[in-house]
């Protein structure tokens, strides 16, 4: 996962001037030095394939490339198995992205030496920047034993693991039944891991990382790489998926600090239907549901929660259908919708405790205030696509949130509702069996209704960036 850090540079406006020249410079140059495409690094130095084979557009796969991770990084022939790859290959891929990007943050809290008080202020910065680094490797162990670790760090070369799983694939020879263990990103069709945007708020998508103005349930996030096993399933064709995971409720975190007796599930489902010249379509379901805790014993002070001592569990879920609709070989457009439920207790503020996130601690005797509600949201995300060429996309998104229910009465009924825009182009010159090369141009508008935190009133932030994504 990239994770970005605001630098405070002020550029004047004859920089961005230079800037934009700059830009314009570098496009003449990167359209004159393109060549045909070829393929992603790890696995393409095993099957020599095209990148165009895989991908819609580096990393987002296309139906094919879902095929193959569905088969466990398997093409199903004899170059799956490591005894027949050259001794040379090595299944190893390093992504790290450098950038130029403004922000631009409104309503943000700053001293007024005037008065003494404070007062709300927008804040804009640019300069350049970097992501973090991911570090992938993965591939088969033994013909139908399948492996993928990615250790990852944030911009300052802080690492967590962001995936470690093991697969078996086609137990008693078929394809219906493949069981992986460790951490991984759920079997979300549209996936947040292979997702063509980079700003902070266009970087993940919102409908997987929602939680309503003061609720405590942190483990819910659909996005986020989750601990646990998941059985997946499969026609020979890949047209009919299926998917079952048992995680452990503390949103992928190690060491069970949040409680060893929560769990969740996340469960999915989708068809895929030829319609000929426009295209395979599909049309899926999911359901996250689960319970985590709400409530921690403590040493030293109410405040003192103790690791791995939860209880009091509470129920969530999240549930939605999706699509991928494909219109010829130029256009799709992907949509997934939403409707999310809390306890009343996490949207009271009862929830993650350990990280001090929650506002409260479900103590023996707690009551809830008379009234109190389980929140409710409803939402939909609408990505669409032009793919101009193999080497070249052109993407946007749509993203909107909408609570149907706050938790406490009398809560304006829009707080915490969200809208974001997004738009994009990647333009890759080149893409080889050994690197990856991507000019990534974005743009985002995020709005969030009534959470300024002196006036109450809306939030808008937007950002511009563009940046080299480049991969070994």
């Amino acid at each position: 996962m990239y994770m970005w850090t605001k630098s405070h540079v002020r550029l004047k406006r004859q920089s961005a001037n230079s800037f934009l020249v700059a830009a314009l410079a570098l496009i003449v140059l990167l359209m004159g030095a393109s060549q045909s495409a070829s393929a992603l690094p790890a696995f393409a130095r095993k099957y020599g394939l095209r990148c165009s084979a895989c991908h819609e557009s580096w990393p987002m796969l296309n139906y094919f490339g879902q095929k193959f991770k569905d088969n466990g990084y398997q093409l199903m022939n004899d170059r799956d198995a490591p005894i027949w790859q050259n001794p040379g290959y090595w299944p190893v891929t390093f992504r790290i992205t450098p950038i130029w990007h403004r922000v631009s943050a409104g309503k943000q809290v700053v001293d007024d030496p005037t008065t003494g008080g404070q007062v709300e202020q927008r804040i804009t910065s640019s300069g350049f920047d970097m992501s973090g680094l991911d570090f992938h490797t993965g591939g088969t162990l033994e013909k139908n034993f399948s492996f993928y670790v990615l250790p990852s760090s944030d911009a300052t070369a802080s690492f967590h693991f962001e995936t470690v799983m093991a697969r078996l694939d086609n137990l008693f020879n078929s394809p219906w039944l493949n069981v992986k263990f460790g951490k991984f990103e759920l079997d979300n069709l549209l996936s947040e891991k292979r997702i063509l945007t980079l700003t902070g708020n266009g970087g993940i998508y919102q409908l997987y990382h929602f939680i309503p103005v003061g609720d405590g349930n942190v483990f819910g996030q659909m996005g986020d790489n989750q601990l646990g096993v998941e059985v997946m399933g499969h026609s020979v064709n890949d047209r009919t998926r299926y998917s079952v995971a048992l995680l452990s409720s503390n949103d992928g975190q190690v060491g069970l600090p949040y409680g060893s007796e929560s769990y969740s599930t996340f469960i999915t489902g989708s068809q895929a239907f030829d319609t000929g010249k426009l295209g395979v379509q599909r049309l899926g379901f999911y359901v996250m549901a689960g319970e985590a805790p709400t409530s921690w014993l403590t040493s030293g002070g109410p405040n003192a929660a103790i690791a791995g001592s939860g209880t009091g569990n509470k129920g969530y879920s999240r549930e939605g259908f999706v699509g991928q609709f494909y219109f010829g070989q130029r256009f799709d457009v992907q949509v997934v919708t939403q409707h999310g439920q809390d306890s009343a207790w996490f949207g009271q503020g009862y929830g993650d405790f350990i990280d001090q996130a929650a506002a409260n601690n479900n103590t023996p005797g707690t009551t809830l205030p008379a009234g109190s509600r389980s929140p409710t949201w409803n939402g939909v995300l609408i990505e669409p696509h032009y793919v101009y060429s193999p080497q070249l996309i052109f993407l946007a998104r749509y993203e909107t949130i909408r609570m149907s229910q706050q938790s406490t009465p009398g809560t304006r009924a829009d707080l915490g509702d969200i809208t974001t825009y997004t738009v994009g182009t990647r333009y890759n010159p080149f893409m080889t069996s050994r690197a990856g090369f991507a000019w990534h141009n974005e743009f985002n508008i995020f709005h969030q209704t009534g959470t300024a935190p002196l006036s109450g009133t809306n939030v808008n932030t937007s950002e511009v960036l563009t940046g080299f994504d480049f991969d070994f």
